[in-house]
């Protein structure tokens, strides 16, 4: 395993110091009348969120969590690569998992333990979790989906010698590393399969597709302008998400609630310490400007060629768990983008399934690669 060298996190009292400077002196906004999450980031649940951040909430402890898992860094293409890499009890199979925005590798914390050492006759993994570049600890290097996805297949082939794998996780990532590579992704399991981008022939839909491509419209009008922002103009937005941890806090925490099953309430689907942590690994790394860049260098990759292009079909076989609280994709769409060989609905769980709810998700991964083998 050339170029592969050992990591653990370990961020200087000073950065933490500051952080606690900034979170004593937060000028907040007034607040509109309605002030649950009508109007963004609810008022009160981020002063909540806060004053536990400040007072309670300990990075340290978290920081132990994190380097529980054995950790390490690679240089691939040019770009410095942080991932956990655990190793799975028995004949294990290896399993790429990523994660997106604007979460983090510690997304599958929960999970690690019941993929890697399960206490039943479940299929073991070799699980190798990165952090996507741009994102935590890997090199504050923003580049687009689809050099991501080559960089993860030589990552997997290269660094860690694997011939084949699975991988799961971030839609545009996944996807893209089982078109360009098939000879070596053997299966791919996702939540979603992307939206309509344009490029599409909505005659020869179904009404169900249809009215799928209506609910995402109307998605992206009351919630998708983060989405354009971060795709034309992310630098103006990094400079207050760099500046300002509450600030940081209220364009992340927002997407979390709105993008989970939370029922109304956020502690149904997250601690506080989950949810500080995840920021943590943004903060204490400065890597939300890299993050969001992602989705510019992708949008100039695609005004590249012209505009957006038909999305590959993924010749792989492909499984796809839909979350309610996620996009409602349908099969029939599903069927269009990839060669769907499980398609399953959840009733609850969101985008984020894997650190809401772990346990059904870890139970769609162990279904549908449990039966499928993978060179090792």
């Amino acid at each position: 395993m050339a170029n592969l060298q050992p990591f653990k996190i370990d961020v200087a009292q000073d950065v933490l110091d500051d952080l606690k400077t900034r979170l004593a002196g937060i000028r907040w906004p007034d607040s509109p009348e309605a002030d649950g999450w009508q109007y963004g980031a609810n008022p009160a649940y981020l002063k909540e969120l806060a004053d536990y951040w400040l007072h309670q909430y300990d990075w340290r402890q978290q920081e132990a969590l994190l380097n529980s898992f054995p950790q390490f860094k690679a240089e691939i293409d040019g770009v410095e690569i942080h991932f956990l890499y655990i190793k799975g009890k028995g004949a294990s199979q290896p399993l790429l998992l990523t994660h997106e925005w604007p979460d983090s590798f510690f997304r599958f914390y929960k999970v690690i333990p019941l993929l890697t050492a399960p206490e039943d006759n479940s299929p073991a993994f070799d699980l190798i979790i990165p952090s996507i570049p741009g994102y935590g600890f890997s090199a504050r290097t923003a580049v687009t989906s689809a050099a991501t996805a080559d960089i993860w297949a030589k990552l997997m082939t290269n660094v860690l010698g694997y011939t084949s794998f699975f991988a799961a996780g971030d839609f545009s990532i996944t996807h893209t590393l089982a078109a360009k590579h098939p000879e070596v992704v053997k299966a791919i399991h996702v939540t979603d399969l992307g939206y309509p981008n344009g490029t599409e022939d909505w005659s020869s839909m179904t009404p169900e597709e249809q009215a799928f491509g209506q609910q995402i419209q109307h998605w992206f009008f009351a919630e998708g302008a983060f989405n354009m922002i971060q795709s034309t103009k992310p630098q103006t937005l990094g400079y207050s998400l760099n500046d300002s941890p509450i600030g940081l806090a209220a364009w992340i925490i927002e997407k979390f609630y709105a993008w989970s099953d939370t029922k109304g309430n956020m502690e149904n689907s997250f601690t506080k310490d989950e949810m500080i942590t995840n920021l943590m690994i943004y903060w204490v790394t400065q890597t939300i400007n890299t993050s969001i860049r992602r989705y510019r260098e992708d949008t100039l990759a695609a005004y590249a060629q012209g505009g957006p292009q038909p999305v590959p079909y993924v010749t792989v076989p492909t499984g796809l768990t839909v979350f309610p609280a996620d996009s409602l994709t349908p099969e029939a769409w599903a069927a269009r983008r990839a060669n769907i060989q499980s398609y399953s609905r959840q009733e609850q769980g969101g985008r984020f399934a894997a650190l809401e709810v772990p346990q059904l998700w870890v139970n769609e991964i162990r279904r549908f690669f449990g039966d499928k083998t993978a060179n090792q």
